[in-house]
């Protein structure tokens, strides 16, 4: 177990880890250019500037991506939930939508909102269970020292996290999974070890592993199903499940590559899930749900003001 920092000590360290954010939060190379018309999610592109009232093919598949994600909600009263019209409930999960990603809540499907829903990004909802947590998450004020930052990072429905027990975490490879992207992974860890009071390692016993890493394609039995390439790139559980996910059908890389994802950067992103963050709305948070190909990314300082909130150290 890691030595406990003292209270002094962890708010200096998350004053200069905010300072450093342009250090070791950015992105190598030009945003991503995945194939849009090969993408999951490239059929949002015709529906570009319908709302309210339209009856367009297409509008069933744009609710189906919002249930998907938490936004659109079925109920026993809503007649339209598997038909093409644009209802009420469609455009209050897009104001929603455009809500959580700092977009103007029009309601409406303008180029920008489009745009964003088309990026590849985590398969984990940014709504589970109705709670919206990427605006709960809002607003918390911390003053350190000299300091005074507005952190939106969130936490999984009730917060689950490892006990005491087990800030010692270990983790296996299952079958399948690309000797290439061990290493990556394993950095992974590490950046989360330096930044919080876990330690991992590699299971030396892999039934007993507390966490496993693996590959797979399309449904593979843990009831988020993979799309494809461009998607949905990857998922993870909230503690203390253990399981991550990449999807096998996608393009990695180690390091920033045009057309690929970085495993490192897919792996930061999916261990904060694991650890019991949720997704952030800070751009640049490695708790975004967005994934670039071409780039890599760091942590950023609300993505260790969260993981220490959680765990009040």
């Amino acid at each position: 177990m890691a030595a406990k920092r003292s209270p002094i000590f962890s708010l200096i360290t998350l004053g200069l880890l905010l300072a450093l954010i342009p250090v070791f939060s950015h992105a190598t190379t030009p945003p991503q250019s995945f194939d849009q018309k090969t993408s999951p999610f490239g059929f949002l592109k015709h529906l570009q500037g319908c709302h309210k009232g339209e009856n367009l093919k297409g509008i069933h598949d744009l609710k189906m991506y919002l249930e998907k994600f938490g936004y659109y909600h079925k109920t026993e009263n809503n007649t339209h939930a598997n038909d093409d019209d644009f209802d009420e409930l469609l455009e209050s999960a897009i104001k929603t939508y455009q809500q959580n990603y700092h977009l103007k809540a029009t309601g409406t499907l303008d180029a920008e909102t489009v745009s964003k829903m088309m990026m590849p990004r985590c398969g984990v909802a940014d709504i589970i269970n109705g709670t919206n947590s990427m605006q709960s998450g809002k607003k918390k004020h911390h003053h350190l020292g000299s300091f005074h930052i507005v952190s939106h990072y969130s936490f999984f429905d009730g917060a689950p996290r490892w006990p005491p027990s087990k800030y010692h975490l270990t983790y296996r490879f299952l079958q399948g999974t690309p000797t290439q992207a061990m290493n990556p992974v394993a950095r992974a860890f590490q950046t989360w070890a330096r930044n919080t009071h876990f330690t991992f390692s590699l299971a030396r016993a892999p039934a007993n592993a507390d966490i496993t890493i693996g590959f797979f394609r399309r449904d593979h039995g843990d009831g988020i199903p993979f799309d494809g390439p461009g998607g949905n790139i990857a998922h993870a559980f909230a503690p203390t499940d253990g399981r991550f996910h990449y999807d096998a059908d996608e393009r990695y890389s180690v390091g920033a590559t045009p057309g690929a994802f970085d495993w490192e950067t897919v792996a930061l992103h999916e261990i904060g899930h694991l650890l019991g963050l949720h997704h952030s709305s800070v751009q640049g948070a490695i708790m975004e749900p967005l994934i670039s190909q071409g780039v890599t990314k760091g942590l950023n300082a609300d993505d260790i003001a969260g993981i220490r909130a959680l765990y009040n150290v």
